[in-house]
């Protein structure tokens, strides 16, 4: 069964972010725009090349009202000395969550039992809590979070526009396809 446009399922975790522990559930996301970003663990090699890539666009995902979390399999004390000794995860200015008891990666269908470590998943959720886009892949293949944020953008627009659909490589600005009958065929 797909997770898509199922509400994330009840959770309460610890993340570090900006020096201080911080309580993060299901219900304190509902409100706006999330974006998780699940890593296998802390203090691996590609994780922090993708930390630093959400931390260089992070700007821009607050700009369209999301909160990014970065989640790996670790605990928020985990995170908090990765986030003092990684350069590249030093930058990081979104929580950092913590899932030692692997619910959100068992949740979001990203876990890997044999290594107790989570894939490389990617998901928007909308202030409702329902997921909107899911991409698991592979740990050996880093993402890059510019087309994340192109999913989030979309996922906004289609939402703000019912009836509106987003065609390939849509951007921001870009036409939207209005569906009916007439058009099939001839796209």
């Amino acid at each position: 069964m797909s997770l898509i446009n199922t509400p994330i399922v009840p959770f309460k975790t610890t993340a570090f972010h900006n020096g201080k522990f911080l309580d993060v559930s299901n219900e304190s996301m509902k409100g706006k725009w999330s974006v998780l970003i699940f890593m296998p663990a802390a203090f691996t090699f590609n994780c922090p090349t993708e930390v630093e890539d959400a931390a260089d666009n992070y700007a821009e995902f607050q700009k369209a009202g999301a909160e990014v979390y970065i989640v790996t399999t670790d605990t928020h004390f985990s995170h908090k000395v990765w986030h003092e000794t990684s350069p590249a995860v030093g930058k990081a200015k979104f929580p950092l969550v913590g899932d030692p008891t692997h619910v959100l990666a068992k949740a979001f269908d990203v876990y890997i039992p044999e290594e107790g470590l989570a894939l490389r998943g990617t998901f928007v959720v909308n202030p409702e809590g329902m997921i909107k886009t899911a991409e698991v892949h592979s740990n050996e293949i880093a993402r890059d979070v510019k087309e994340t944020l192109r999913k989030l953008k979309a996922a906004q627009y289609t939402a703000a526009h019912p009836g509106q659909v987003c065609p390939a490589k849509w951007n921001e600005g870009a036409k939207t396809i209005a569906p009916s009958i007439d058009l099939v065929g001839k796209i």
